[in-house]
């Protein structure tokens, strides 16, 4: 047995009477929690007209348009009380056999964009018209033929009853996503809450693109990325804007316009998955509902939504959030930024201005980007942090696009600004080592160099390291055991064994040199390194002795230095 319950249900209705039948025919087709409109297919399968055994003759592709309405009639005009989306029934009576008024018959009906045509035999025809079947075929109008008699008020009572309690249904929905999406602009809703919002409305994947049909934001519902945006600058640029809601381009995509204080900013996309002909129009009412908040969004203040959304695809790409590789190229390739052919760079900006101050410099960054030809994605990734995504033609052109961004970051943040470059890589898989080594390179620079506008991990030394490992526990005890002895001594005695130390390990051990740095006479400065013998068991002209005294006191100095107040 079909699972179409019509199908079931119509086989079920033999014998029944007519009020009964109409009945049934209602309840069926009712769909309060969405208001979609019949469409020819359903229409035909209504008990009311199986009764007539109907046959589709043309237009078979166009039999899932929405009917708006139904209209009885055996005018040769019938254009004249149309005004589109109507299925017109006719039993043929007035119907010309000449082929040439058959055609302007037809030609009148597609004109005004009537749904369908259904001829009932037996009155005027045997078998409809070769040239009617003709006409039709050539102007892609739904021709279908009764072969049985059927009351056209049987089905105009019943199919009006479901478009008016479509028309009901869709009015009561309205109200709800009209209140939900002024809910949301009331509190300020982000746009990814509007996009989510609405996906989660119509169940199929939203995109938010910009002017030149990069993708902003999407809410694909737990889809992949790869085969919903991939290639997407040039499926988009396929699909025009159309002065209403209404599906466009070869996927059949509703499209909505934003708007901001110029004008057109960009486009909320639906990309319906059923590719049907006539759109639903509760996923209409929503898209328009939803451009709306967005417009109101825009139009509130600055919207750095370019920064937002290329945020949000750094921090997936930093945290590997992404299900594949594909996925992640197809979201990076979508927002403008290529993944073939080009060297990858991530790039890190350290700051410590209190928030607020300084906010603009991603967009300062992006701009400076774009106006020299660097595709880039630029976003705030936490408090005190900015990514930059760098993807070069020219490996080799890294650098003097690093110093750019380390110039613009000083002038921005000022001197303490520290901006680190991770090891360049060729696919986007490899970006979060890349920016790994980026933030501990950021993270163990404490001060910049006036001369160095940015950090790479080479540029990390000892000191640097020990100083990124200050917190590791293991260290500490380290030093500890290394060096307690010596600052108790210190402690009691008020002594300056500890620096007279550390001027020695500096020096690689030059005792001239260190007494000197120590403000020491040689004799006062070696009965020190005799004292710091003594003390620490140890001989200072070990090599490997002095290296590990040093780590020690590097620890220290690292500890003191974070510690608060010093």
């Amino acid at each position: 047995m079909s699972d179409d319950p019509l199908v079931r249900v119509t086989g079920r209705c033999k014998g029944v009477s007519r009020s009964l039948w109409m009945k049934a025919s209602v309840t069926l087709m009712k769909r309060p929690s969405t208001g979609r409109f019949l469409t020819i297919r359903e229409v035909l399968r209504l008990p009311v007209l199986v009764q007539g055994l109907p046959r589709v003759l043309a237009g078979e592709s166009r039999l899932d348009r929405a009917v708006r309405w139904v209209h009885v009639t055996e005018l040769l005009n019938p254009a004249d009380f149309l005004e589109g989306g109507e299925l017109v029934l006719t039993t043929g009576m007035p119907h010309p056999e000449d082929a040439s008024k058959l055609r302007d018959y037809v030609d009148q009906l597609a004109d005004v964009d009537a749904a369908g045509l259904v001829v009932e035999l037996g009155h005027r025809y045997r078998k409809v018209p070769d040239e009617l079947v003709a006409a039709c075929r050539e102007r892609e109008v739904p021709l279908v033929e009764l072969a049985r008699g059927v009351r056209f008020i049987d089905v105009t009572q019943t199919v009006h009853a479901l478009i008016l309690d479509a028309h009901g249904a869709l009015l009561r929905r309205g109200s709800d996503i009209q209140d939900i999406f002024t809910t949301l602009t009331l509190r300020g809703a982000t746009p990814e809450e509007v996009v989510h919002t609405t996906a989660e409305l119509t169940g199929a994947p939203v995109v938010l693109e910009d002017l030149t049909h990069r993708v902003l934001m999407c809410e694909l519902l737990g889809r992949p990325y790869e085969p919903v945006v991939s290639a997407w600058s040039r499926r988009s640029r396929a699909a025009p804007t159309l002065e209403k809601v209404a599906p466009s381009g070869p996927e059949g995509w509703l499209i909505a316009p934003v708007q901001d204080h110029h004008g057109l900013c960009g486009r909320l996309i639906l990309l319906d998955s059923r590719q049907s002909p006539e759109p639903d129009p509760e996923h209409v009412l929503v898209l328009e509902r939803a451009a709306v908040a967005l417009t109101m969004a825009r139009l509130a203040g600055p919207a750095w939504w370019e920064r937002r959304a290329h945020r949000s695809v750094l921090r997936d790409l930093c945290e590997r959030r992404f299900r594949s590789p594909a996925d992640a190229r197809a979201r990076a390739e979508a927002l403008g930024l290529p993944a073939f052919g080009h060297r990858l760079f991530a790039v890190l900006i350290r700051h410590t201005k209190p928030d607020g101050e300084g906010e603009h410099l991603d967009e300062r960054i992006a701009k400076e980007l774009e106006r020299t030809g660097v595709r880039a994605l630029v976003g705030e990734t936490a408090p005190g942090r900015i990514g930059v995504l760098l993807a070069l033609a020219q490996a080799g052109a890294w650098q003097p696009v690093a110093e750019r961004i380390g110039r613009l970051a000083r002038e921005e943040l000022g001197p303490d600004a520290i901006v680190a470059v991770g090891p360049g890589v060729t696919d986007l898989s490899g970006i979060a080592r890349s920016w790994k080594e980026a933030e501990q390179t950021a993270e163990a620079i404490t001060s910049a160099s006036p001369d160095q506008w940015f950090y790479v991990p080479s540029d990390v030394g000892l000191p640097e390291l020990l100083g990124v490992l200050r917190d590791d526990t293991r260290l500490q005890r380290y030093a500890e055991r290394q060096l307690t002895s010596l600052i108790e001594h210190d402690d009691r005695n008020g002594g300056d064994l500890l620096p007279a130390l550390r001027a020695y390990l500096a020096s690689a051990g030059n005792k001239s040199v260190a007494a000197k740095r120590a403000g020491m006479s040689r004799q006062a400065f070696y009965q020190r390194l005799h004292a710091i013998e003594r003390l620490l068991g140890c001989d200072l002209e070990s090599g490997l002795q002095r290296t590990s005294l040093h780590v020690a006191v590097l620890v220290l100095d690292s500890q003191e230095e974070a510690a608060p107040g010093t």
